[in-house]
């Protein structure tokens, strides 16, 4: 797979993993200019996408949207090629919320390390619930337990607990050939242990598994460090933005 196919299905496991959280509660809505999922009670999946190029007037359609149904709708855009959309968002009122980096790993074979940590896939509800409650802690925003006990045939949730109490999460969601890892994140007092770098290597073994070819995310500026040391590309620019 090229850079370029690399890249597209960067992005197409991405969105995937928006519409497969958002189908079961309906909250899946398509339009010429746009895309968009929301579900209720929770921050996540709850984003607005362009299809093609931005315009200016796909970007004033998409504010009629945010406007008319008040949504609170997070507009991701992914800069390719000096892309001017950062710039159309920018000037339409839109205010940048985050940075985020996809990349992606070409799979090989990995050394098994062990690890302090045990990973258990979300089945029930009482994991739903604990993961619900780990995952605001690590990253300062909710994805409600409904989704959890919604999706978990089709999403891989994961709650990473040391020496008994849950620390961490990640979500692994495979579409082709392609393994996405997403939502690796630490509670503050446990950061800084190794914590997010072994909830990775068990990601990346379990990527293998599911005989993925590739393994991609999207990296925080804060944790592109270690996806660096683990052999991750840099690809592209994410840039997040809420209307003002």
């Amino acid at each position: 797979m090229d850079r370029l196919n690399t890249l597209q299905a960067n992005i197409e496991n991405l969105v995937s993993l928006w519409q497969a959280a958002a189908t079961p509660f309906e909250g899946c809505f398509r339009s010429n200019d746009f895309n968009y999922c929301y579900v209720e009670n929770s921050d996540w999946p709850n984003r607005l996408w362009f299809g093609q190029e931005i315009t200016e007037e796909s970007i004033e359609a998409a504010k009629h949207q945010i406007h008319t149904t008040s949504k609170n709708l997070i507009i991701p855009c992914w800069g390719f090629n000096n892309n001017t959309s950062f710039k159309f968002l920018e000037g339409a009122g839109f205010r940048e919320r985050s940075v985020q980096i996809g990349m992606s790993l070409q799979l090989g074979e990995r050394p098994q390390k062990q690890l302090r940590l045990q990973l258990e896939r979300v089945v029930d509800s009482d994991q739903a619930k604990a993961w619900a409650v780990v995952y605001p802690r690590a990253f300062g925003y909710r994805i409600c337990e409904d989704i959890l006990t919604n999706t978990q045939n089709d999403i891989e949730f994961y709650l990473a607990s040391y020496q008994g109490q849950p620390v961490g999460t990640a979500i692994i969601y495979k579409t082709d050939d392609v393994v996405g890892i997403h939502g690796v994140g630490v509670i503050p007092e446990m950061r800084r242990q190794g914590i997010a770098e072994e909830i990775m290597e068990f990601a990346l073994n379990r990527a293998v598994v599911l005989q993925a070819s590739y393994v991609i995310l999207q990296a925080s500026v804060m944790g592109k460090g270690l996806y660096d040391k683990l052999g991750f590309k840099e690809q592209f620019t994410i840039k997040n933005y809420l209307l003002d």
